[in-house]
């Protein structure tokens, strides 16, 4: 079949939105016909190469919509089947998951590989094979994916927003609650607020947090997170420390959710000062691939029992935690409408990544 979809097809390009084709799905896959998919950063990383894979790519990794049709093998989604889409598929079996660590399932290697789980291809233009981002690649009216990408959820939920729930919120939400591990009565710092660092706000206002410092440069998203959960805010680090220091007598933060745009060694350091003893430092942005060296006190590490902790999809199983998370959007908890700063067509995919670089989105979406 023909789709539209936006395609990267070298370093540090613009997207480019054309017809391309569409295999039907193939063993243990779905077809799904996209709602909405978020414009997350991780695939601007696809662009300046700070997230290496194979190009051309089909981008995209968080969207939600109708399964379609499915593939030989699938029996626990059907046509009709409103669904999630997590951008790391979970096969249920593997020993990671076995032990409820299925956002490290031993499949979640193929995530940036390109092709599809059987190392082929799905996508097809200008003769070339076209790779998909996370195995999703939503940034298409039409896409095929593993069904162990594919999460069904209510009927009733509304699909544009619960997009969000299959990377930004998750990631955030896990990163403060699940990662990090907060607790009635923490304080937590979140550095960069962001479509993933907004979402920690809420995670720790949600796990009980009773201060909580949303650090960002940017007007904007330090004004907006207040309305997520953040109690206070600070410009810089410096401002962060005079303040976490007033604010807690000394003690200083029990968590830091560093969730800037790229994760840079210097940030190590940096979020280990604004927390205390035991303090949890929790590493959920993506740094630059080859860095190998971060800056810290290693007396602060051991004198003060401090801990460092690298996230992915902020330590959720999807399958479990997405259901979840939109229950909590049911009862009024989990914001999602709100973090929706501006929609777009797929044809302004790059003026949206514009805006996010302007700062002047929490999250874009594209509708289809």
């Amino acid at each position: 079949m023909k789709t539209r979809a936006a395609v990267l097809w070298g370093l540090h390009h613009k997207w480019e939105v054309e017809e391309v084709e569409l295999d039907g799905p193939k063993q243990d896959e779905v077809l799904v016909r996209l709602t909405a998919s978020g414009l997350c950063h991780s695939d601007d990383h696809l662009v300046t190469g700070d997230m290496p894979m194979q190009l051309p790519v089909v981008g995209g990794h968080e969207g939600a919509g109708v399964v379609v049709d499915v593939g030989p093998g699938v029996h626990d989604v059907a046509e009709g089947d409103p669904v999630v889409l997590s951008f790391i598929p979970a096969c249920g079996r593997c020993d990671p998951c076995a032990r409820g660590m299925s956002n490290l399932c031993v499949l979640g290697a193929a995530i940036i590989a390109g092709p599809q789980l059987d190392g082929t291809f799905r996508f097809h233009a200008r003769g070339r094979e076209l790779g998909q981002m996370c195995v999703l690649g939503t940034f298409s009216e039409y896409t095929v994916v593993p069904a162990s990408s594919v999460v069904t959820v209510d009927p009733s939920v509304a699909l544009d927003t619960a997009a969000l729930v299959g990377c930004g919120v998750t990631t955030g939400y896990g990163s403060a609650v699940r990662t990090g591990e907060t607790r009635d009565g923490d304080v937590v710092v979140v550095m960069g607020v962001g479509g993933i660092g907004i979402n920690a706000v809420q995670g720790a206002r949600i796990a009980g947090a009773r201060m909580i410092v949303a650090l960002d440069p940017i007007e904007y998203k330090r004004t907006r997170s207040l309305e997520f959960g953040a109690t206070h805010t600070a410009a810089n680090v410096e401002e962060a420390q005079a303040l976490i220091a007033d604010i807690t007598h000394g003690a200083m933060a029990d968590v830091c959710v560093v969730s800037t745009d790229v994760a840079e060694g210097a940030y190590v350091a940096q979020a280990l000062s604004l927390v205390g003893k035991r303090g949890r430092v929790v590493m959920t942005a993506i740094p630059h691939p080859t860095d190998t060296s971060v800056d810290l006190s290693l007396f602060d590490l051991t004198l003060y029992e401090k801990q460092v902790r690298g996230s992915l999809f902020g330590s959720s199983n999807p399958r479990r935690d997405i259901p979840r998370l939109l229950e909590l959007h049911r009862t009024g908890q989990l914001k999602l409408d709100e973090l929706v700063t501006r929609e777009y067509s797929l044809e302004d995919i790059n003026h949206g990544y514009a805006d996010m670089h302007a700062g002047l989105n929490l999250r874009g979406l594209i509708r289809f």
